[in-house]
């Protein structure tokens, strides 16, 4: 991984632990998601703005200096996860360990032909290592089944009536704590299913809060003071626009 990518990552891992917009620059004793505005860190910041990471939220002048605001969207809400998988970094593990094992056959054979006056005692160290690996193999293939299992759990009819079921709950658990608002639910799914129309996505949440997969809360304000209000989900009198689980 190269240090713009460190520091990108650094930054969005600071960013999901506190919601809401932050300084993007830090400045003395004033935190902010990267330390300082010259090398790498400015080329990082400039990249996580470039690809939809971070999103500029407003400037604020004081004298000669512009002080940049930043919130962190669904797109980077992602990235982190997807670096930082638990799941996947069992699957590389359980890949590398399944490769090692498949070529102990072969590693054997070259041992006992350069070392036949110590075969005996190649060949129990060599079973003692395969049996190592298999054990751990064993406890890799558990961990892994864990894990996946953590996940939210959907069901495969539930899963071909609603495609990004799965995708939605995920967001839910992976994004910083607190309400998620619609709108920006319906962006991070929209990641991967780019055809999801308004009307089925709100459909979908109507059956997702019937299965009590998630919650749905009303938005508190007057609703006029509501952003992007056509996310909105009308039951009765009650205005949703907020989901958790």
């Amino acid at each position: 991984m190269d240090r713009i990518t460190e520091a990108v990552l650094s930054a969005l891992k600071q960013a999901m632990a506190g919601p809401g917009e932050q300084r993007l620059f830090r400045s003395g004793k004033i935190a902010g998601l990267f330390p300082s505005k010259g090398g790498v860190n400015a080329e990082a910041a400039a990249r996580a703005l470039r690809e939809g990471l971070l999103e500029m939220v407003r400037t604020e002048a004081k004298g000669k200096t512009v002080i940049e605001w930043v919130r962190l969207t669904p797109r980077g809400v992602n990235l982190v996860h997807e670096s930082e998988s638990s799941v996947q970094v069992l699957r590389e593990l359980r890949a590398e360990l399944r490769t090692n094992r498949d070529g102990i056959p072969a590693w054997l054979a070259r041992v006992r032909q350069d070392l036949l006056d110590a075969g005996d005692r190649v060949t129990e160290e060599v079973r003692k290592f395969a049996q190592r690996i298999e054990v751990l193999a064993a406890r890799v293939d558990e961990a892994l089944q864990r894990a996946q299992a953590a996940e939210p759990a959907v069901s495969d009819g539930l899963a071909q009536a609603i495609p990004w079921a799965a995708d939605a709950l995920a967001y839910l658990d992976r994004r910083p704590p607190g309400d998620c608002p619609l709108p920006e639910l319906f962006a991070a799914v929209r990641e991967r299913h780019t055809d999801l129309s308004l009307m089925a996505y709100q459909e979908g949440l109507r059956r997702l809060y019937d299965r009590r997969l998630l919650r749905l809360k009303p938005f508190a304000a007057p609703a006029d003071e509501m952003p992007q209000p056509e996310h909105a989900l009308l039951d009765g009198s009650a205005v949703f626009y907020y989901a958790a689980r």
